[in-house]
């Protein structure tokens, strides 16, 4: 809880965000996780309170949950029983973590500060269980050996599982990205990737088609009715980057003979660990921190200023560390004590090694001293960003005298909060256990006489191509396989759709129109349409054209002449739909001048004309599959009209094809009107290649 005596907030008017809600900074997160406390936010919907922070790209996340999930305990039994979980699982891991040194972090697991709440650190729901954070820097294998360590723990304790995740998302699946299943992808990815019993599971869309709970799947993870275990491929894939592991994760550890001031010497042999700090003080360097190494005040003047005595030792660290500091060039500050070069090659390369480390130590120990005298770290910067970004700084010019004033009220809200003691207590953990080593009595004599292993050959340093080919041979590998799987999917699919067009090519689209054209061709009565049983036997209907014109000339006035017979021309015995004509009445109703053949011309092109110019003004010109324009064009109103943009003619028969086709293919393999009509018409179509 925070204190009672808090200042008052910098801005009254505007809501002040709560500085013990801010994430840890990444150094912070770089420390033991018992000191690594992580803010638990309200709600399960929206557990961190700084949604836009990017994790870092180079710290790997971990949980690990007991099975069946304890949810229904009180928070006391509860926290009772996470406790004798992380008791059981750090002891069976450390004769491992003991003797081993990682680039940055150490692997380790801890209990949240509330179980029964949303997790910051998982941005999880509140299910119970034990997590972590590794930063390891440019040191890839200790991602691999952290992964190792968590499919080792599945393996002892069959009731847990894992899951570990970065900044990427799901690496794990990254890492067997040539043989995933098609339909795992980064959006169905949450929740379904698990390390249970030693082996990686993934959960099917066949058992959750959505995205699963986490409960939910943990739960069918630790069904053994349910075989949720990931494909053969994947499961391979994986195991062949943590094959060995964690038993020779000491092939990615150098040892090396330094000369370094006593102090130094002295540290390193109590906290062997501290090698990752140093390291990382001298590589991320910057203009600041150097003034700290030129002066060298707690590592080589010593407490009187007097200089302190330089020792032979062996470090070990991390092939990366060792890279990372053979690698830069860096002038000795003045007064450090160096040997001189006549003295040989391997004094100088030791006394240049073990002088960067010195100057490491140096900008370590200064650095985070004065970060934790000020309490302030990255926690304050991202503290101060979300007062601006709720406008408590909106136009105050920065320097001047009300910016200043509401600078100072933040900051007294800040230091009166629990997040600035824990940032002091974190920042000077390093610096208080130096001063503790440091405080106790020693000498350079216990370093003398001492018998050292000899320093490591670095020629893997130097001599990476065969690793690097080997590497890319096996990368092209996994590459030729995923081709070759990919084109053997290939011939199959097309050996189907061979079949299909097998199939096709019995059918013509041609048989379609024909078989509409005999149907519309048949007689239709009351008692309904006559489907031609075989239209191969059909006898054909001859359609006078000059006789259905003049027909049409009586519906539309313009042979007045013969309206007074139109009637005539019915038969009303038959069907209305059926307009079949005398010729003796056809002959009384229409004069013969009516019927002279230029006059029958010359309206149906005025009728055309005028028709499309009314339709052109409309979409149904879209509507319809029309027929190609051909290169001549005969004189006469209706052609000039085409050329000036008008519609061109519609291809009836691929439109009746198109449109019978659309239909059958929306009946999705069910009956229908296509398929009965076809059917009646004995036209068989073959399945639908798309649906196939």
């Amino acid at each position: 809880m925070e204190p009672t005596n808090k200042s008052p907030c910098p801005d009254p008017q505007t809501p002040c965000p709560d500085p013990n809600s801010a994430p840890l900074c990444d150094c912070e997160s770089r420390l033991p996780s018992s000191t690594r406390l992580v803010s638990m936010a309200a709600t399960a919907s929206n557990p961190f309170p700084f949604p836009s922070r990017r994790p870092p790209d180079d710290t790997l996340f971990y949980a690990v949950y007991p099975l069946p999930l304890p949810t229904k305990l009180p928070a006391p039994a509860l926290l009772a029983s996470l406790q004798t979980m992380h008791l059981s699982l750090l002891s069976h891991l450390a004769p491992f973590l003991s003797s081993h040194l990682f680039h940055r972090d150490p692997f380790t697991l801890s209990v949240p500060a509330d179980p029964a709440a949303p997790c910051a650190l998982c941005a999880s729901p509140p299910v119970p269980h034990l997590h972590g954070a590794l930063r390891f820097g440019d040191s890839l294998p200790d991602e691999w050996l952290a992964v190792s360590l968590l499919f080792a723990l599945t393996r002892a304790f069959p009731d847990i599982a894992a899951r570990a995740w970065d900044s990427d998302g799901e690496f794990l699946l990254i890492e067997a990205a040539f043989a995933l299943p098609r339909w795992l992808d980064p959006e169905s990815a949450p929740n379904r990737v698990f390390i249970f019993r030693g082996e990686l599971h993934i959960l099917p869309p066949s058992l959750f088609p959505d995205t699963p709970s986490l409960e939910a799947a943990l739960a069918a993870v630790r069904d053994d009715s349910i075989d949720t275990r990931a494909p053969d491929a994947v499961r391979a894939a994986i195991q062949r980057r943590i094959a060995g592991l964690p038993e020779r994760a000491a092939e990615n550890l150098h040892t090396a003979r330094v000369i370094v001031p006593a102090p130094v010497a002295k540290v390193l042999k109590e906290e062997p660990c501290l090698i990752a700090r140093a390291v990382e003080g001298f590589y991320d360097r910057d203009i600041d921190t150097m003034k700290h190494a030129a002066r060298m005040e707690k590592f080589v003047k010593g407490p009187g200023g007097d200089g302190v005595e330089m020792v032979r030792t062996s470090v070990r660290m991390t092939r990366a560390m060792y890279a990372q500091l053979v690698q830069q060039n860096f002038q000795a500050p003045r007064g450090y004590p160096m040997p001189r070069r006549e003295e040989g090659p391997e004094k100088w390369m030791e006394a240049e090694l073990g002088m960067k480390i010195a100057c490491g130590f140096e900008m370590l120990y200064q650095e985070r001293r004065h970060q934790g005298e000020e309490g302030k770290g990255s926690t304050w910067e991202v503290y101060r960003k979300s007062l601006e970004a709720t406008g408590c700084f909106e136009g105050l010019l920065p320097g001047s005298k009300e910016y200043n004033r509401v600078m100072e009220n933040a900051m007294q809200y800040y230091k009166s909060s629990t997040l600035y003691s824990r940032t002091r207590e974190i920042l000077s953990e390093p610096v208080c256990r130096i001063d503790e080593i440091l405080s106790m009595p020693y000498s350079a004599d216990e370093f003398k006489g001492v018998d050292l292993p000899p320093s490591d050959d670095d020629s893997w340093l130097y001599g990476g191509e065969e690793e690097l080919n080997a590497e890319l041979r096996e990368r092209e590998k996994e590459l030729e396989e995923y081709e070759a799987a990919k084109k053997h999917r290939k011939s199959q699919k097309q050996s189907v759709s061979g079949r299909s067009k097998s199939q096709a090519d019995q059918f013509k689209l041609g048989e379609i129109t024909e078989s509409m054209q005999d149907f519309v061709r048949k007689m239709s009565s009351f008692e309904g349409a006559e489907v031609p049983a075989n239209r191969r036997e059909m006898e054909s209907v001859d359609l006078d054209v000059n006789q259905f014109f003049k027909a049409m000339e009586s519906v539309f006035g313009e042979g007045s002449r013969g309206q007074t017979g139109s009637d005539d021309g019915f038969d009303r015995e038959s069907s209305s739909s059926d307009m079949d004509f005398d010729d003796s009445d056809e002959e009384n109703d229409f004069p013969e001048e009516l019927g002279d053949k230029d006059m029958d011309d010359s309206f149906m092109e005025s009728y055309s004309d005028v028709l499309n110019k009314e339709l052109s003004s409309t979409t149904l010109e879209k509507s319809f599959a029309r027929a190609p324009r051909t290169g001549t064009i005969d004189e006469g109103p209706s052609n000039v009209a085409a050329t000036d943009g008008e519609m061109t003619p519609v291809d009836v028969d691929l439109n009746l094809v198109e449109s019978i086709l659309n239909s059958y293919s929306s009946q999705q393999g069910l009956p229908g009107p296509a398929s009965n009509l076809l059917g009646l018409m004995g036209v068989k179509v073959p399945p639908d290649g798309k649906k196939s």
